[in-house]
């Protein structure tokens, strides 16, 4: 899960920035279609959920490597 987050999320920002350049990667194409608008919002769930993706595999990894190491002990 943290890979697919951290994809989403660097699209995401890839897709904020590539705007402002007039360059739209082609995997995003498709949400202009409703607008300019729409598409922001949508580049910005794409880049939340990429995030909060990364950061609950981030904190959920945590516990199970101090356990880990408590029964090494």
């Amino acid at each position: 899960m943290k890979s697919l987050g951290s994809t989403l999320f660097i699209l995401g920002v890839l897709a904020f920035g590539l705007n402002y350049m007039n360059a739209v990667p082609k995997v995003l194409a498709w949400i202009y279609e409703w607008g300019e608008d729409t598409a922001m919002w949508i580049k910005a769930g794409i880049m939340c959920s990429g995030a909060l993706l990364w950061l609950t595999d981030n904190f959920l990894e945590k516990p199970a490597e101090t356990e880990i190491e408590q029964e090494e002990e």
